[in-house]
């Protein structure tokens, strides 16, 4: 499993109530009812997806978040709402969060951190947006609509009053991970949220 993963799993409560947006295959969901017990859902667009999902015996929904938002689900719901690296990609992202606050008592949210230093140097030397493993689309095909740092994402929480329960700041490289830790904006790749 994706470390981003691993780590949502540690901050979800057992036999809690999940729904887990944009739930690809459902492995995240698939792992969190058998090590947590979690009664979940996923919404999934994608119908690969679906299919993996069914093969798992998850839950699943098939929903555009961009076109539904989450309006069918009633205040409270859940538990806890997920969202992991697809924030990033709603037409509305910040309307996406009031809704996951709404329906959930918490919610999780990851997205790829548009200010590492390696996104900021190609731009520089280059001239162009990145293309790289971290951030693998070119310009215009990239379903990244709405480019994000994570001082961004945190002045957004503060202007909605959204209290940050948790933040761990993920990246593959050992160097980046020791700068990570002193300046998360400039060495992270990966942000992940824990939200209330």
């Amino acid at each position: 499993m994706r470390i981003d993963l691993d780590i949502i799993a540690n901050w979800v409560s057992p036999n809690s109530r999940v729904l887990d947006l944009g739930c690809g295959d459902g492995t995240l969901l698939a792992q969190l009812t058998q090590d947590k017990s979690i009664f979940g859902y996923g919404l999934e667009i994608d119908e690969d997806h679906i299919n993996q999902c069914i093969d798992k015996d998850v839950n699943v929904i098939e929903h555009d978040l961009d076109e539904r938002s989450l309006q069918n689900f009633a205040d409270a719901s859940f538990d806890t709402v997920i969202m992991t690296q697809a924030l990033q990609t709603m037409r509305y992202p910040d309307l996406l969060l009031n809704e996951m606050l709404r329906i959930g008592k918490e919610c999780i949210v990851t997205f790829p951190n548009f200010g590492h230093w390696r996104a900021r140097l190609y731009l520089a030397l280059q001239g162009k947006m990145p293309v790289s493993d971290f951030l693998p689309y070119e310009w215009y095909n990239t379903p990244n609509i709405h480019f994000c740092t994570f001082k961004d994402f945190e002045i957004l929480c503060r202007q909605k009053n959204i209290k940050v329960l948790h933040r761990q700041v993920v990246t593959d490289n050992s160097i980046d991970q020791f700068g990570s830790q002193v300046l998360p904006n400039l060495f992270g790749e990966t942000a992940i949220y824990h939200l209330s």
